[in-house]
C-alpha cells in the first residue's frame, strides 16, 4: 500500500496534452498505470487477460490491485504515455529510496565507514535499424546501415554479498538541445549527478564505475557534487599515471596488503598493492587520487581468479585497503544481478513494447525499473511475499503463478492475492511465524 501510494501521487500529476473534447474518454492515470501492471506481473497480455474478466465477472485485477478504472487498448495506452517525459517518474525512485532509509532498512548495504555505493554503467535497451524516432541514437554499422539505439544509465545501489540491488532514477543518453555531438554516457552520468547530488550525496554515497568515469572532469565534477569514488583504471587510457605507478613500482614505494577469506569452496587470497597522492594526469591542475590494484586467486592451486585496477578519493591505509577493494569488486553487480536480471529474467528489458515518436519507450523503461524496484522493496518489507519467493525460488516460477491466477481470478486486493497462495501452497504456519 505504501509503494502504491508514492507511485499514485506521481501517476496522478501527469499531464494530459490531448486537447479536451467529447474523445478522450481513457486518463493518462489509468494508461500508465495499465503499463506498470504489465511490467508488474512481467505479463504482456496482462491488460488482455483482465478485459475478459472484465467481460465474464465485470470486475478484474487491473482495477483492484493497481486502481485502473477504464482499462485502455494497447495502441491507446502507446498514445496516451508517448509525450511524457520519463523525468516524471524520477521522483518515484527517490521517495522510495528516502522511505527505505527513513526505516533503517539500508543499514545493512552500508560500508566503508557507513558509506552506500551506487554503480553507474550503461545498458541499451531498444536498438533496430528500421525505426526510429527523434531521440534515437545513431551508428554507422561496417555494411553501411544505420542501427538506431536508445541507451540509458541505470544506477543502482548495491553492496558486496547481497544479491540485490535498489534502482535510482535513470538518466537517459539522447540527443540534448543545443549539441551538435550525439550524447554520450560520461555526459549523461554529469547530468545525473548535477540532477541527484542534493537527495543522494547527503547519505553518504561512493560512486562505483568503469574506466569511462575516470577522467579528471568527471572525478572533480564527483567531489564537488559531495560524493566519493571507486572507479576502474586502465593503463592504456592513463599514460601519465601509469607512469608513476611503473616508477614507484620499480623504487620498491608501493605498500601492500594480503588478505586470506574462505569463499564456501576453496580459499581466496586477495593481494592489493596501493599508493596515495598520485596525479590523474600531467599539469599544474592535476588532480590527486589514490590507486590500488587488486589480484584474487585460488590459494591451494594458484589459478587466478579476479585483476583489476582502481582510483578513489578515499584514503588508503592498511586497516581500509581490503575493505575498498572488495566493494570494488560489486560494481559488476550492475551487469550481473541487475541489467542481466532485467534482460533475461522477465521484465525483457530489451524488448520493444513501444517505440513511439516521442518518449515511449524511456518513459516505459522507467515503469519497468519501477515493478523491479517494486519487487526488491516487497521481498525486503512484506513477510507473505517474501515467504513465497524463499519456496518459489525460480523467479519465473513465481511469476507464472502470478500470471495464471490472474487470468483467472480477481483478487480483492494483494494481501488476499498473497494470502491465496499461500494456502494454495499449505504455509499458513510459517506465515503466522513470520
Amino acid at each position: 500500500d505504501a509503494l502504491k501510494s508514492i507511485l499514485h501521487r506521481r501517476i496522478d500529476a501527469l499531464p494530459d496534452h490531448r486537447k479536451r473534447g467529447p474523445n478522450t474518454r481513457y486518463r493518462v492515470h489509468d494508461a500508465a498505470l495499465g503499463a506498470f501492471g504489465i511490467f508488474f506481473t512481467q505479463s504482456p497480455s496482462f491488460l488482455e487477460y483482465q478485459r475478459r474478466l472484465q467481460q465474464t465477472k465485470g470486475c478484474h485485477n487491473a482495477s483492484t490491485l493497481f486502481d485502473v478504472q477504464q482499462m485502455p487498448c494497447d495502441n491507446q495506452v502507446r498514445t496516451l504515455l508517448d509525450p511524457l517525459a520519463p523525468s516524471h517518474l524520477d521522483a518515484v525512485f527517490l521517495e522510495v529510496f528516502e522511505r527505505l532509509e527513513q526505516h533503517r532498512m539500508l543499514t545493512h548495504f552500508r560500508v566503508l565507514g557507513d558509506q552506500l555505493c551506487v554503480a553507474l554503467d550503461g545498458t541499451t535497451y531498444f536498438s533496430s535499424q528500421a525505426i526510429h524516432c527523434q531521440n534515437c541514437l545513431r551508428r554507422q554499422l561496417s555494411n553501411g546501415h544505420t542501427l538506431y539505439y536508445h541507451p540509458a544509465i541505470t544506477p543502482v545501489m548495491v553492496c558486496p554479498g547481497h544479491a540485490q540491488g535498489i534502482a535510482l532514477p535513470p538518466e537517459y543518453i539522447m540527443p540534448q538541445d543545443g549539441h551538435d555531438k550525439q550524447d554520450c554516457e560520461r555526459a549523461a552520468g554529469k547530468r545525473w549527478l548535477a540532477k541527484y547530488a542534493k537527495q543522494v550525496a547527503p547519505h553518504g554515497v561512493t560512486l562505483l564505475g568503469d574506466d569511462l568515469y575516470s577522467t579528471q572532469p568527471f572525478c572533480t565534477l564527483v567531489l564537488q557534487q559531495g560524493f566519493n569514488f571507486i572507479f576502474t583504471w586502465k593503463p592504456d587510457s592513463h599514460p601519465t599515471l601509469a607512469e608513476r605507478v611503473a616508477f614507484w613500482q620499480a623504487s620498491g614505494g608501493m605498500a601492500a596488503y594480503e588478505g586470506r577469506r574462505w569463499n564456501g569452496r576453496f580459499t581466496e587470497v586477495t593481494m592489493v598493492r596501493y599508493l596515495n597522492d598520485v596525479f590523474l594526469r600531467s599539469g599544474h591542475a592535476a588532480l590527486a587520487v589514490n590507486w590500488f590494484e587488486i589480484t584474487v586467486g585460488n590459494a591451494k592451486t594458484g589459478e587466478p581468479l579476479y585483476h583489476n585496477s582502481c582510483i578513489t578519493n578515499h584514503r588508503l591505509t592498511a586497516d581500509n585497503v581490503g575493505n575498498v577493494a572488495h566493494v570494488s569488486r560489486g560494481r559488476w553487480k550492475i551487469e550481473n544481478e541487475n541489467n542481466n536480471v532485467l534482460k533475461t529474467k522477465g521484465y525483457h528489458l530489451e524488448h520493444n513494447f513501444g517505440h513511439g515518436k516521442q518518449s515511449l519507450a524511456a518513459f516505459l523503461l522507467s515503469l519497468n525499473l519501477l515493478a523491479f524496484l517494486f519487487h526488491t522493496v516487497l521481498e525486503w518489507s512484506d513477510n507473505k511475499y517474501a515467504i513465497l519467493r524463499r519456496v518459489l525460488a525460480r523467479r519465473q516460477t513465481f511469476f507464472q503463478d502470478i500470471q495464471a491466477l490472474m487470468r483467472y481470478m480477481v483478487f480483492d486486493d494483494w494481501e488476499h492475492l498473497m494470502d491465496f497462495m499461500i494456502r494454495g501452497l499449505e504455509l499458513e504456519s510459517q506465515s503466522d511465524t513470520s
